[in-house]
């Protein structure tokens, strides 16, 4: 079925050229970095995860988010994620492919990732972490696979499929749990030492991963003939909703616990991200169009009016995935380590060769989605110009006594 993706428009082929360009110059800044090693980046002895694990944990999320999908489709028989079941088992595997590689680029020396394998160590976290991450995106790839393939060949799914469908989504809750607690774990780091952390992590995921199969969905039936369906893009929408208020929710909890019971530690960092710190407000910009982004995104969702028009439900969608992104693929991570468990302020902002290199990761990533979504896609027209001539043959065969009677 690859050979789909070898099939496309100039604008598709553009879209192409234009990822693979980006690619290259983010492989040739990871050369530069390899050479030199990570002071060109912008991570320092206090605040040693940077950008890269920023947007891995950001990632982990949003490859999680498939299981909203695959709960209501395989277990409670909700049909109208029929039509885009797979593309979620598919945007997963291109978020767990970015989030190995962003872990990849953020180690000194690459080379060190063969030590989980070589000298596996089960009381790590990091250890359970690869596990959870190699395993769901093997599960991905095979039930994504599988199903496109019988439906192309227009069959039902072997049943062998459903035993690792099921198993997909206690995987895919497991895959941000346990990526929660390597950081509630760190006892030295208050602001990330919550009980909530894993119920944060989920809810965000729950938000931001169904924000961007909306828009994604929403650029399938633009530039394809392939409707994924109004009503479970609606009901997607709906997703969004909920998940968006319960991350608020939560992160609310937190400044409250934090505030109230007047705790230094963990007031501190909510003051470096929100109002800045003894003078230190880099990220204070940042959180703060987050909030907003965050309050617009409510505004437009929460009213079913608004979230029924399908122009101002993908605004919310992109309002809520970059507010998010904001959140948790920037200020989580750096506002942890800023200050120090001695006080002391290290401010963060990532180099442009990390940019570039986040940016060519990212470009992977939707490399492998725009092959995925093309071959999924050309597969689906198929099955549906082939259901509408069986349909168009079974009507002539109905007509044709009655035309000859005539």
């Amino acid at each position: 079925m690859l050979e789909k993706a070898l099939t496309g428009s100039k604008a598709y082929w553009r879209w192409i050229i234009f990822l693979l360009v980006i690619i290259g110059a983010g492989t040739l800044a990871y050369l530069k970095q390899y050479s030199y090693g990570l002071g060109i980046t912008g991570m320092s002895r206090d605040v040693s995860w940077g950008f890269y694990i920023a947007q891995f944990t950001f990632l982990v999320g949003v490859a999680a988010s498939a299981v909203m999908l695959v709960i209501p489709f395989y277990l409670h028989d909700y049909e109208k994620f029929g039509r885009i079941v797979i593309f979620g088992e598919f945007l997963a595997v291109s978020a767990v492919t970015m989030c190995i590689l962003f872990i990849f680029v953020d180690m000194g020396q690459p080379m060190r990732i063969m030590n989980v394998v070589l000298h596996p160590t089960p009381n790590s976290v990091m250890f359970w972490d690869s596990v959870v991450l190699g395993g769901y995106l093997f599960l991905n790839i095979i039930i994504g696979w599988t199903n496109l393939g019988a439906e192309k060949k227009g069959v039902h799914h072997p049943s062998w499929v459903m035993p690792l469908t099921y198993l997909s989504v206690p995987w895919a809750v497991s895959i941000h749990t346990v990526t929660a607690f390597l950081y509630a774990g760190l006892p030295g780091r208050p602001f990330w030492m919550s009980a909530i952390m894993a119920a944060r992590f989920l809810a965000s995921a729950f938000a931001a991963g169904p924000a961007l199969l909306v828009i994604l969905s929403l650029i399938v039936r633009k530039v394809s003939k392939f409707d994924p369906g109004r009503e479970a893009i609606q009901t997607l929408g709906k997703i969004v909703t909920y998940a968006m208020f319960v991350n608020v929710f939560f992160l609310l909890l937190e400044v409250f616990t934090a505030f109230y019971s007047n705790i230094p530690e963990h007031m501190a960092s909510f003051k470096y991200l929100y109002v800045g710190l003894r003078g230190h407000d880099r990220l204070v910009p940042l959180m703060w169009t987050s909030s907003i982004l965050a309050v617009i995104s409510m505004f437009l969702l929460v009213f079913p009016q608004f979230r029924r028009k399908e122009g101002l439900l993908a605004t919310a969608c992109v309002t809520t995935f970059i507010s998010l992104w904001i959140d948790k693929g920037f200020g989580l991570v750096i506002g942890g380590f800023v200050p120090d468990p001695l006080g002391h302020i290290t401010e963060y902002w990532p180099t442009i060769p990390e940019l570039v290199i986040s940016a060519g990761v990212w470009a992977v990533g939707f490399l492998v989605l725009t092959v995925l979504y093309k071959v999924t896609i050309s597969v689906k027209e198929d099955a549906e110009g082939l259901n509408y001539r069986e349909i168009v043959s079974v009507r002539a065969k109905r007509v044709e006594p009655t035309g000859a009677s005539h």
